[in-house]
């Protein structure tokens, strides 16, 4: 089931929203505010982000921008403010849809599975290449014939390869998608990263991923 990330700085109202969605099967993170929040996405893959506006070190506005620039997922703002300043600078932030406390936790459950069939999330773990599927769920890659487990880098970043067969990614791309936009370590790692992945893709050899010199890396399908 998809993984959501609740931000709210105060413990009771992540308890209430952790409750209910673990009730209807989600994974639940939690963070205590923006900055942690960034710190947690940058570890682990998150479908879906509900935020709460006022927060401190990172209020909601400025972590939904952050977000926003380096990952698509849906996102769902709380508040305890109602009025239309606050909803105005929300959408504008780019999230995708606003609740106002106090909430009735069935609502925000119902308005998160919407958001997340407007995404096409629940779909959105397995992508399928020739005869080759990558499952970032499960963290494999494999064939009729073959099944290699991946780790989840490595896996995260085939995934996103393969959303795309014959685009380039630049390893800037690649570092802003895969390890976050705050990542403090050099672009070098997603050489050491493709190395390994094609020395674990040998035997599948109806995908490659080729290096663009001067720009970056592309998956592509082998006839």
């Amino acid at each position: 089931m998809p993984t959501i990330l609740v931000v709210d700085d105060d413990a009771h109202i992540r308890q209430l929203i952790q409750l209910y969605l673990t009730n209807e099967k989600f994974t639940v993170i939690e963070a205590n505010d923006g900055e942690e929040a960034l710190d947690v996405m940058a570890q682990s893959p998150v479908d879906l982000a509900i935020i709460d506006v006022m927060m401190p070190k990172v209020d909601g506005v400025e972590l939904t921008k952050e977000i926003k620039r380096y990952d698509a997922i849906p996102i769902l703002m709380v508040t305890a403010k109602g009025e239309s300043e606050d909803k105005v600078k929300g959408f504008n932030a780019g999230t995708d849809d606003y609740l106002v406390k106090p909430f009735d936790p069935i609502e925000l459950v119902l308005r998160v599975k919407a958001l997340l069939k407007r995404y096409n999330v629940m779909t959105d773990k397995q992508n399928t290449i020739k005869d080759v599927t990558i499952d970032l769920e499960r963290l494999i890659v494999q064939n009729e014939e073959i099944t290699l487990e991946l780790k989840r880098k490595e896996c995260e970043l085939l995934f996103e390869l393969s959303k795309e067969p014959g685009r380039v990614f630049t390893r800037a791309q690649l570092v802003d998608k895969i390890w976050g936009f705050d990542y403090e370590g050099d672009e070098r790692t997603v050489d050491v990263h493709i190395k390994r992945l094609r020395e674990k893709l040998i035997p599948f050899d109806s995908i490659q991923i080729t290096t663009v010199r001067g720009l970056g890396y592309r998956m592509e399908a082998v006839d």
